[in-house]
């Protein structure tokens, strides 16, 4: 259940999924003869994955009925104003290179003026910054938007494994050698003060053009 990853290595199907609170990967060989069936973790693969037009065979399973183990307790729903960002197509997340929570304006700001949601890294929300309806990784949403552009967050891999298959990825960061880049199909190496305001203005002026 909740795969990130899967792959075949001759005539075996490995699956990864996430172990300890989302801080390491575990692949599995799935043993015995197919079908087998798997859960995938929510945004972990892109869409447009999906191919149509396929001849799958339907194989008929004789299943022997087990006692559940399992109680139903209730069914909520997500409360209005909290952050949904498994199929937001653009997502303006910040890290802790904004330095302090007051700042985190700027990406609200950038992404309201590209028209995107806004996300967070884990430092933001242990710090209180944001609520943890915004974090992206592995311990918070799974996120694969068509554009990804983060924002002063280093890129440890608990957030990188949450947001690596958006189909561009922008990094602003003023440290080169940030893990981020190593995902990112572009980069911007300097003050995220300057970029993001000079970014922000970029995109409300071509709105009123």
């Amino acid at each position: 259940a909740g795969c990130v990853e899967y792959e075949k290595r001759g005539d075996r199907l490995i699956l990864t999924r996430q172990v300890f609170n989302a801080k390491m990967n575990m692949k599995t060989a799935v043993r015995g003869e197919p079908p087998y069936f798997a859960t995938a973790s929510p945004g972990a693969f892109p869409a447009d994955e999906v191919e149509s037009g396929g001849n799958a065979e339907v194989v008929k399973i004789a299943v022997q009925p087990v006692a559940p183990r399992r109680k139903f307790i209730e069914l909520t729903g997500v409360q209005k104003g909290k952050a949904d960002l498994s199929s937001a197509p653009i997502i303006v997340s910040g890290g802790r290179g904004l330095k302090q929570k007051e700042n985190f304006s700027l990406i609200f700001e950038l992404a309201e003026a590209i028209g995107g949601s806004v996300g967070a890294s884990r430092p933001v929300v242990d710090a209180e910054w944001l609520p943890r309806e915004y974090q992206v990784g592995s311990s918070g949403q799974t996120v694969s938007p068509k554009l990804y552009i983060a924002v002063g967050i280093s890129g440890a891999i608990q957030h990188l494994v949450g947001m690596q298959t958006a189909r561009c990825i922008v990094a602003i960061n003023k440290d080169a050698e940030a893990p981020i880049f190593k995902v990112a199909h572009y980069g911007i190496v300097d003050d995220l003060f300057k970029v993001v305001p000079a970014l922000t203005k970029i995109l409300k002026d071509l709105k009123t053009a």
